[in-house]
Formats: C-alpha cells, structure tokens, sequence
C-alpha cells in the first residue's frame, strides 16, 4: 500500500491499490493513481455520477470506488484493466437498455468497457446512473 506522499502500487492491468475507504478521499486517490487516459475518464465518469445522483455516498472496496445512494445500497462501480476501464451497474440487468457486458453468471450486474478510443456517450452513461441510483442497490 502506498504511504503518505508516495505513489499507489499498480496492480495486474494498472488498478491502483487503494486502501479500503469511504467518502470522496479515497475515491479521488484512486482517481489520480489511475495509469494515464484512464485518469481522464475516471474524473469525468466521478463527475457526471456525482450530477445525476442526490444523496451520493462513495467509498473504496477491493481497489474500485464503489458508489450509493445514502440508505439503498451500492449501485455502481468502475475498476481499472489493461486495456480499458470496466463501469458495472450492480442491477444493470434492471437498466434499459441493457447495459452490453454480461454472461450467464453474471447474476444481476451488467457492465460496459470503456476503451481509450471510445466516445463516452455521457447522455447514455447518465440514464444508466439515474436508473441505476433509483433501484435498490446491492448491501454487502
């Protein structure tokens, strides 16, 4: 683990690791520890959930920011890998339209990769996190 003032260890594919944590402290080191364009999109994917979602809470688990709304439970995560970062909606096979990542034993959780040549389409994206923030989410 990384100590004050020094840089996160990356794990396999580039996820930092980031002590388990909640509020926006943690979310935002893991953020900034995120290898290159993966940076970018993670800024703008934390920005445009903190817009659409009223009563946001945000914390780390198991190297992800995870995200919820204060009394429902976790609705989405996002987590680093080589070539893309991977944005899982917890109850994505509630959302419409379907989120595209899902296999048989995926359960309930639905996902899209996002790679670096990818436009993020931020009206699709915000439709997702409003359905999403609206259903009851996962407790642990």
């Amino acid at each position: 683990m990384a100590g004050a003032g020094k840089t996160p260890v990356l794990l396999s594919g580039g996820n930092p690791q980031i002590a388990k944590g909640d509020g926006d402290a943690p979310v935002q080191a893991y953020i900034e520890a995120m290898p290159g364009w993966k940076s970018d999109l993670g800024r703008r994917l934390d920005e445009l959930i903190v817009r659409t979602t009223p009563d946001l809470k945000k914390a780390v688990r198991w190297n992800s920011p995870f995200y919820a709304v204060d009394g429902k439970g976790w609705f989405l995560s996002f987590h680093v890998f080589t070539r893309f970062v991977k944005v899982t909606f917890l109850q994505g096979r509630s959302l419409n339209p379907l989120p595209p990542g899902g296999t048989a034993r995926s359960g309930e959780a639905r996902w899209i990769d996002l790679h670096e040549a990818d436009m993020l389409d931020e009206e699709q994206m915000a439709a997702w996190i409003r359905q999403a923030a609206a259903l009851p989410g996962w407790v642990p």
